[in-house]
């Protein structure tokens, strides 16, 4: 009998039992085996801890032989395909964001400077652009425990993918289900993954029975987008949107770069290289502008950063940002415009006390200018 390996929680074993039942409905009894993940125990942001956080003990389960089928949402799993396992997409769920509020509120009706909870760059600036008002709150756990935080009076509302509500019948708790073209899901949102390894025959004619290609083909083309976009959390995502765009670019005088490590979902530690190589991309983008680095810094909690950085981190990015200035100058050309414009600038340099404060270490950076 095969052995289908899912997360503990109760939507993970959800979807791992709706799985499981199709593929008994079709001849092959299953049962399943709970198995933890990095994310599971680790209830840190999911940004810090790194990519395939739910997935990769589930594969590793694969590969040692304790389960045979592994059961994932499919938009967890990394956007490089792994040729160790062979993949289908049952039938799909609605993709879907939806809002969970107080008082049956939408978005619109939220109060000003209301809290939602989420922890999903994508989530977080897309609910900036409808609503700039409102404060956003890290948030993780299963769906109890963030809609717990709603029923309870410390968060205004959640965000979360409709599809999870769905599968565990609390679908009709959304007060708000959002238009796809207003609130962009994530890739492959609503759409399960299920893995067994390569070289198994059996279990692969087994699955295959549970297949739908037209999930597949969605939720696949969907993933190769977001891969073709480096994670839709690089700069390549936004030189893609400025060529859509039908602007005289050539009337552009300047065009900065800012960089912030965690806004990105996994956090990005871009080189000198990585940048000067987006800088010249820019510029063919923008034929006539000077190219150069705007904002760089350490996220604020009041700015919708992770946790308060602390004056080692801080240090850290100014060396490193700020001392980048001569390979970026040589590598871009007579077209970089330097920058650099610490955010912060006032709080980390100027108030801040004198063993705590970032001027020291920005001044001798910028004697090497």
């Amino acid at each position: 009998m095969p052995i289908i390996g899912t997360r503990g929680s109760l939507l993970a074993t959800t979807q791992a039992g709706h799985v499981r039942d199709a593929l008994t409905s079709h001849g092959y009894p299953s049962e399943l085996r709970i198995v933890t993940t990095t994310g599971d125990v680790n209830l840190a942001p999911v940004e810090r801890i790194g990519v395939g956080v739910f997935t990769q003990a589930l594969r590793d389960s694969l590969l040692a032989g304790e389960c045979d089928i592994a059961v994932h949402s499919f938009k967890d799993l990394p956007t490089a395909v792994d040729e160790r396992f062979h993949l289908v997409v049952p039938r799909r769920e609605n993709a879907r964001d939806c809002l969970i509020a107080r008082n049956n509120l939408t978005l619109a009706e939220l109060p000003t400077g209301a809290m939602v909870g989420t922890g999903a760059p994508r989530r977080i600036a897309q609910l900036k652009t409808l609503r700039p008002d409102i404060r956003t709150v890290p948030l993780r756990g299963n769906i109890d425990t963030r809609m717990t935080k709603v029923h309870d009076g410390e968060l205004d509302a959640v965000v979360l993918a409709y599809a999870g509500l769905s599968r565990v019948h609390r679908a009709d708790e959304a007060t708000e289900v959002f238009d796809p073209l207003e609130f962009l899901p994530a890739p492959a949102q609503g759409a399960l993954a299920v893995e067994c390894r390569a070289d198994d025959a059996d279990t692969i004619a087994a699955i295959t029975t549970i297949a739908d290609s037209t999930a597949y083909a969605c939720a696949h083309a969907e993933r190769v987008v977001l891969a073709r976009l480096e994670a839709g959390c690089t700069a390549q995502s936004t030189l893609s949107y400025g060529r859509t765009l039908r602007n005289d670019f050539s009337k552009v005088d300047y065009v900065f770069l800012s960089v912030y490590e965690t806004v990105c979902t996994p956090r990005q530690h871009p080189s000198a290289g990585d940048l000067s190589k987006t800088l010249k991309s820019l510029g063919e983008v923008f034929p006539n502008a000077y190219l150069g680095i705007g904002e760089v810094g350490a996220q604020r909690p009041e700015d919708d950063g992770i946790a308060e950085p602390d004056f080692a981190e801080k240090t850290r990015l100014a060396n490193y940002y700020y001392g980048m200035h001569g390979q970026m100058k040589k590598s871009v050309g007579s077209r970089y415009a330097g920058g650099y414009f610490w955010w912060y600038f006032r709080q980390d340099a100027v108030d801040a006390p004198a063993a705590q404060s970032l001027w020291p270490s920005i001044r001798e950076q910028l004697k090497k200018m």
